[in-house]
């Protein structure tokens, strides 16, 4: 169960209609499927249609551009604070693993995990970490090892405060909602947010949002 009590709640996208079938039926009760896909089209409309606690992404679908599930992401950028990605795929090739996890995707599995185990790592993205089956958790830590380095000294640049507001802005919180989470006014959340922008080099609030996430900072 999600910390509110209810069931966590996914959609699932394969283009296999018979591994979706058996994956919904492996997966515990307290997930619930709220929609199926099968290619990048229907993906994205429907994680944008019920906006789920977690997607589980196939990587490689037909449609879209050809890019598979990181076109996905990318197609849901905007919902990218409340919504996570848990990529699930027979490949276990690094550059589909790098790849995905610069997209977006909080973990990737593959298939050939229990249905015990692909939800326990549900729960895992829904509460916020981040899932990897163990020989691909050092793809990910070689690609991104040597980047900790350059986000350190990105964040470097904001103060404490535009830091605060800077997470909370990312995760889709309103100005007013900053305010009163950080007991300051309007007015001086969109100072921070404004410092942040220019400072980070970024020109709005999407990017800024995309900038988080692809930083895993959300």
């Amino acid at each position: 169960m999600t910390q509110a009590g209810r069931p966590i709640s996914v959609v699932v996208v394969d283009d296999h209609a018979i591994f979706r079938s058996g994956l919904k039926a492996d997966l515990a009760p307290d997930i619930r499927v709220l929609a199926e896909a099968a290619t990048v089209e229907e993906a994205i409309a429907a994680v944008t249609a019920h906006a789920p606690d977690v997607v589980l992404l196939d990587v490689h679908l037909p449609g879209g551009r050809g890019q598979g599930g990181r076109e996905v992401i990318a197609g849901c950028s905007g919902q990218l604070a409340q919504v996570k990605f848990l990529a699930l795929s027979v490949s276990d090739a690094a550059e589909d693993v790098v790849s995905v996890i610069r997209a977006g995707a909080r973990g990737y599995v593959t298939k050939s995990i229990s249905g015990s185990e692909i939800s326990d790592a549900v729960r895992r993205v829904a509460g916020g970490d981040a899932v990897f089956s163990p020989r691909l958790a050092g793809f990910v830590l070689d690609a991104f090892g040597t980047a900790d380095v350059a986000v350190e000294d990105e964040l470097d640049k904001l103060s404490a405060r535009e830091l605060e507001v800077m997470r909370l802005i990312a995760r889709g919180y309103s100005y007013k909602e900053v305010a009163k989470a950080l007991f300051i006014s309007i007015k001086t959340v969109e100072t921070h947010v404004s410092a942040v922008l220019r400072k980070l080099q970024l020109s709005s609030r999407h990017e800024l949002t995309r900038w988080a996430a692809d930083r895993r900072l959300l």
